[in-house]
């Protein structure tokens, strides 16, 4: 038996007419059976059960009928209202002046109003509703009430019209037939629809107009009056070379009756005119402004004209954005003449500064003769000076150890300090030569500060003692990029001078970092310098006490340091108070490389031994002193005046000499490191010394290549005595 009679997928009527058919039968079945048995009676109470679900299913579908039917009332009323609502919408956009278009976000026509289109008679009962946005662009492109551009066809303006469709905000104005003009702006909606409004702006567009051509002819009497009031004539032409407009000053400056002047003359005509009252000073002027004229596009030009023997015109012709053009001519007689007489005025004055400049390169060319026979004199008389000096210095330290009597003694010692005193003078003096001359050369390298700084502590020491001073020297191991030569010769004139201007307290030499560089400062507690004497303390031959003897130096010495100063670009300041002390500063850039120095050894004391030593010296003098000097240090010497000499006597006793000491400059215009050279091709690797005058880096580079121990004039026994004790 079935679970149920009843199929849940069935409408409820039906559902209900089955219950009832049931019901019957079951009814009927109790009727005819008249029985009591069970069965009966439980058909029975089924259909009790029957009847009473049929019942509840009968008030459910009763409730049910109601809900739809009050659905039904909402959805007319909702209709309705909806209805009410396009109407209202219609009627809305019905009073709107402008033509309005709504599309939807598949770009389809939704709604429009009677006066969308309607300049398109051909195509406004076409605007309907499912209309595509593509297709109504089409429409109105091809549309003969659309007046479209210049150069513009219906496809070309269709896609323009598409591309700008792409856009949130469009606006546009729209020419129609018979003068009308639509703006037509477009807007997207929030759910990607798009508004299109066109209104009419005829009236606006004619007001604009007007007024333009108002303010048109406002501007051309302007022009008008600005051109009056020009200095210069202008023409104005027209794309096709007809006058358009021009002023008096032009009429007045070519010369060209007024009558000639009027609006649509050709260009050629006046130009015409213009050849028979003007000149050109290149004859290819007229051809060149014809094809100027005849060219479509054209550059600036200019180009000047006479028109008689005084009146010069300076023309400028400029091409115009409607491919006319605009000529001015602008008298430049004056400034001509002024040019003219300005020429005549500096061809007269060229003349007169050519004669200064002579005048000037004579007296310049003499000074420099003067100061190159200046420079020669110094280096000569020095350089013959230092011949007899070396010999008279010679002298003197070989009697120091033949002379036994203290007096004596001493006065030797006094004898050898004005001869150091005399070098001293003679080195300063070639030192200003040298850099006054410009001939001064520089080596630049790594010097190490300490040690150069210990050397002179050293050296001068004994002369800070004997003014009862105290010398300070704060270490330092900085590594500097200077010229050693020079780099000395400046701290040695500052500590000198600092020891000879202070009488009592100190001297102090230090260096301070400064970034890149460092400071190298000379102190001392000295008298100090008046304000008004600072600028001049570095000045050849000025010191500060008018009574110092020679002894005490020619005040060369901060000369030389200014002038090495600038030189090797080291910058240097003098500070200094009067009464207190002074300090001298020299700024000195780093360098992070140390070179490697061998320690000099100490020089050797006593008698040397019978050594043979070569001596090759023009001079006689300073030949006999060296001879004494080196015989007096048990030396043997072949003591010659030339090479050729040396080379006789060599052969002659047949003997190879241990040592050789020639001087640079020989007889004969011989150089000594010519006879080095032949003396080792025969003798073998010989240890020589080059004495010279000459300090400058080539002569030290050339006898450091050679393997040369080179001394400079005067010679100083000790270094002599050194070259002997290592040779």
């Amino acid at each position: 038996m079935p679970d149920s009679f009843l199929d849940p997928s069935e409408s409820p009527e039906r559902q209900n007419a089955k219950l009832l058919r049931i019901n019957r039968a079951l009814m009927r079945r109790v009727e005819l059976g008249g029985g009591t048995s069970g069965a009966a009676y439980a058909q029975f109470q089924r259909a009790a059960l029957l009847e009473e679900e049929v019942r509840a299913r009968t008030r459910d579908l009763e409730h049910a009928l109601d809900l739809l039917n009050q659905s039904n009332a909402q959805l007319a009323a909702a209709n309705a209202e909806t209805e009410a609502a396009r109407a209202n919408l219609a009627n809305a956009i019905e009073t709107v002046q402008e033509g309005f278009a709504l599309f939807d976000p598949a770009d389809r026509l939704v709604m429009c109003n009677s006066r969308f289109g309607k300049h398109m008679r051909d195509v406004h009962h076409l605007l309907r509703p499912g209309l595509r946005f593509a297709d109504y662009v089409q429409l109105i492109s091809a549309s003969p009430y659309l007046s479209l551009p210049e150069g513009d066809t219906p496809d070309s303006w269709a896609a323009a019209r598409m591309a700008r469709h792409k856009d949130d905000h469009v606006v546009f104005n729209a020419r129609m037939a018979g003068s009308r003009w639509l703006q037509v702006s477009e807007h997207r909606t929030s759910d990607g629809g798009t508004v299109v409004l066109q209104t009419d702006v005829t009236d606006m567009v004619r007001l604009e107009r007007q007024e333009r051509e108002r303010l048109l002819d406002d501007q051309a009497q302007l022009i008008r009056a600005t051109l009056e009031h020009l200095n210069q004539g202008v023409g104005i032409f027209d794309s096709a070379g007809r006058l358009a407009g021009w002023n008096h000053r032009m009429g007045e400056l070519l010369q060209i009756p007024v009558g000639r002047f009027h609006v649509g003359a050709s260009f050629a005509s006046i130009r015409d005119e213009l050849r028979r009252v003007v000149s050109f000073s290149d004859p290819g002027t007229p051809a060149a402004i014809d094809a100027w004229v005849a060219g479509d596009r054209r550059a600036p030009l200019s180009f000047e004209m006479m028109r008689g023997a005084d009146r010069t015109l300076s023309v400028f012709a400029q091409q115009m954005p409607d491919q006319g053009f605009v000529i001015s001519f602008t008298d430049i007689s004056a400034e001509r003449s002024a040019v003219r007489t300005i020429s005549d005025a500096k061809a007269t004055l060229e003349q007169r500064v050519m004669e200064r400049t002579m005048e000037l390169e004579d007296a310049l060319a003499e000074a420099e003769r003067a100061n190159a026979s200046k420079s020669r004199f110094v280096a000569a008389a020095s350089h013959d000076l230092l011949q007899p000096l070396s010999a008279a210095k010679l002298y003197v330290a070989s009697l120091e150890q033949d002379v036994a009597s203290p007096n004596l003694h001493a006065r030797l010692e006094k004898a050898g300090n004005a001869l150091i005193s005399v070098e001293n003078i003679l080195e300063a003096l070639l030192d200003i030569s040298k850099l006054d001359s410009g001939r001064a050369a520089v080596h630049v390298s790594p010097v190490p500060l300490g040690a150069l700084m210990q050397q002179l502590r050293d050296e001068m020491w004994p002369q800070a003692q004997n003014k009862g001073l105290q010398l300070r020297l704060v270490p330092t191991s900085a590594v500097v990029r200077s010229d050693a030569t020079y780099l000395r010769r400046i701290l040695q004139n500052l500590m000198s001078n600092a020891i000879r201007y202070t009488d009592r307290g100190k001297v102090l030499v230090g260096v301070r970092p400064r970034g890149g560089s460092v400071r190298l400062d000379v102190w001392d507690t000295g008298a100090g310098i008046p304000d008004h004497q600072q600028d001049r303390v570095f000045d050849e031959f000025h010191r500060l006490n008018a009574t110092a003897s020679a002894a005490d130096g020619m005040g060369l010495g901060l000369a030389i340091v200014e002038r090495a100063c600038r030189l090797l670009k080291h910058p240097l300041q003098l500070q200094s108070e009067f009464g207190r002390g002074t300090r001298v500063s020299v700024d000195l850039p780093l360098d992070g490389r140390a070179p490697t120095q061998a320690a000099r050894p100490a020089t050797p004391e006593g008698p040397l031994d019978h050594r043979i030593i070569l001596l090759i010296e023009d001079d006689t003098d300073l030949r006999h002193a060296l001879t004494l000097t080196l015989e007096g240090w048990g030396m043997d010497v072949f003591a010659c005046a030339s090479q050729r000499e040396a080379l006789a006597l060599l052969d002659e006793v047949d003997i190879a000499p241990d040592l050789m000491i020639s001087d640079y400059q020989l007889e004969d215009g011989q150089l000594g490191t010519d006879a080095i050279a032949a003396l080792r091709a025969r003798f073998g690797p010989l240890p020589a010394c080059l004495i010279t005058a000459n300090r400058t880096n080539a002569m030290r580079d050339a006898c450091a290549e050679s393997g040369v121990t080179l001394l400079h004039k005067p010679l100083d026994p000790g270094d002599l005595r050194q070259f002997l004790a290592t040779g």
